[in-house]
């Protein structure tokens, strides 16, 4: 039996179809269990089939928590292993992350822990910073906190804009996530209070993707 995986996202949707592609090739043993989104416009809803679709919008809610909890009910549904967020732009309460804890994942645009939040290639930038990077992280309810499982690193270039910046992390950001999901979906990959395992063992730095697409151990700096 294949692994599932239930994504949550709000926009375009590449890195699911990173996953997608990644499905199709065979180098990730799983089916995507399910696509959610807080904006029924989001073009990441038409990367899967209508019966695999779940959206609404969040201003429909009476706040908050009920629309987290109406999220979580439908995800619960789709009986996941795992729950990914792929570009999924709202917080995810309390509530929502304790009901998925140690199986939910989250890929953002820095290195963390720096730069959490959002506009994290212009920060990188204003900063000077001689590089940046992806890191995929288990979810926490304190943003962009959790436990870091991985991370691709990119150097920052000469006339590097935010824009540019982003193009070309976002191939790597791919590869990333397809490796890290690998490792989750092979049962490789866990998280225990605030530490992350890898075959049982704990991660004392983040894994880092080398340039042939294997993660390896990262250095303790």
């Amino acid at each position: 039996m294949s692994a599932r995986i239930a994504v949550l996202v709000s926009g375009r949707g590449s890195n699911l179809q990173a996953l997608l592609e990644a499905i199709a090739d065979g180098r990730l043993d799983a089916e995507i269990a399910g696509v959610f989104s807080d904006r029924p416009d989001a073009a990441a809803l038409a990367r899967v089939p209508p019966g695999l679709r779940w959206s609404a919008n969040a201003r429909g809610f009476p706040d908050r928590a009920a629309f987290d909890a109406a999220l979580a009910d439908a995800v619960a549904a789709s009986a996941p292993d795992w729950v990914f967020c792929a570009g999924y732009m709202r917080i995810l309460g309390e509530a929502f992350v304790r009901r998925f804890e140690g199986r939910l994942l989250n890929v953002h645009p820095s290195l963390l822990p720096r730069y959490k939040g959002l506009h994290t290639h212009a920060r990188v930038l204003e900063a000077g910073d001689a590089e940046h990077g992806a890191s995929v992280h288990f979810v926490v309810p304190e943003l962009d906190a959790g436990a870091v499982a991985a991370q691709v690193r990119i150097p920052v270039v000469a006339g590097d804009t935010p824009d540019t910046l982003a193009a070309r992390l976002l191939p790597q950001e791919h590869r990333l996530v397809t490796a890290v999901m690998a490792l989750a979906v092979a049962g490789r990959l866990a998280e225990r209070e605030g530490q992350v395992l890898l075959d049982g063992q704990t991660l004392f730095s983040p894994l880092r993707l080398d340039s042939s697409g294997v993660l390896a151990p990262g250095s303790h700096g």
